[in-house]
């Protein structure tokens, strides 16, 4: 018994302060629904695209004019609405995204989760030991594939991914054939310029939640002030 009556003390005490219109659990609440809308959306992205990270922000210009600096993307699995096709797969079948034939395919540098995914188009797939001749301004040459997968490109880059990325952000050297397993998913769809948020994600949730705090409290303030006004004189008069 002294149990379930200790019991329901604590709950009525948590319903109390989650009702409360002081200022720190109102702060509390505001930061609640904030996590629960976030939780919300990521449930959703999850849910249509298949994969994650379901939206990525392009920070370089390797992808113009096709893609350009701050653009939002939206990603989604590889075989998500249609299966993946490289650009040489675009030129036969007709398939066209983002301005040229082929899929553009958001992919982790020789399967490192450390670094940033690198988002260019699939070229084409090569086999182990298969031979690719590149060229590279007047000089040519030949590229052998250590293991399958697929050669990419920005589509503003002049050489492929594979012999023009060698000191890609210290991964330790050249960028290897893209293996299905390394694939993220491909890009569906972009939004121009709001991609700048995400780059700078960590103080827009700060100042937004902060907005949402003062906001709040202000409201509340003023809400008392004009309480107290409509109060009636009570001076006692002689």
């Amino acid at each position: 018994m002294a149990d379930h009556t200790a019991k329901k003390s604590i709950q009525d005490k948590i319903i109390r302060f989650w009702k409360s219109e002081d200022q720190i659990p109102s702060a509390v609440r505001e930061i609640t629904s904030v996590l629960v809308t976030v939780g919300a959306v990521v449930a959703v992205l999850l849910l249509v695209c298949g994969t994650w990270p379901a939206i990525v922000t392009i920070e370089s210009e390797s992808m113009v004019p096709h893609m350009n600096v701050g653009d939002l993307v939206l990603v989604v699995a590889g075989d998500r609405y249609g299966a993946l096709q490289s650009l040489e797969e675009g030129n036969r079948s007709g398939y066209e995204k983002f301005g040229m034939p082929g899929d553009v395919i958001i992919y982790r540098p020789n399967g490192n989760t450390d670094l940033h995914p690198i988002i260019h188009r699939a070229m084409f797939w090569v086999e182990e030991g298969e031979e690719i001749r590149v060229t590279a301004g007047q000089r040519t040459g030949t590229y052998t594939a250590p293991h399958a997968g697929y050669i990419t490109k920005g589509d503003n880059n002049p050489v492929i991914d594979q012999i023009g990325w060698s000191n890609y952000r210290n991964l330790g050297g050249p960028i290897e054939p893209v293996k299905k397993e390394w694939i993220i998913g491909k890009a569906i769809y972009k939004i121009p310029i709001l991609g700048y948020l995400p780059l700078n994600i960590v103080p827009v949730i700060i100042i937004v939640v902060t907005i949402m705090i003062l906001h709040e409290l202000y409201l509340r303030s003023r809400a008392r002030r004009e309480e107290e006004a409509m109060k009636p004189d009570r001076k006692i008069r002689p």
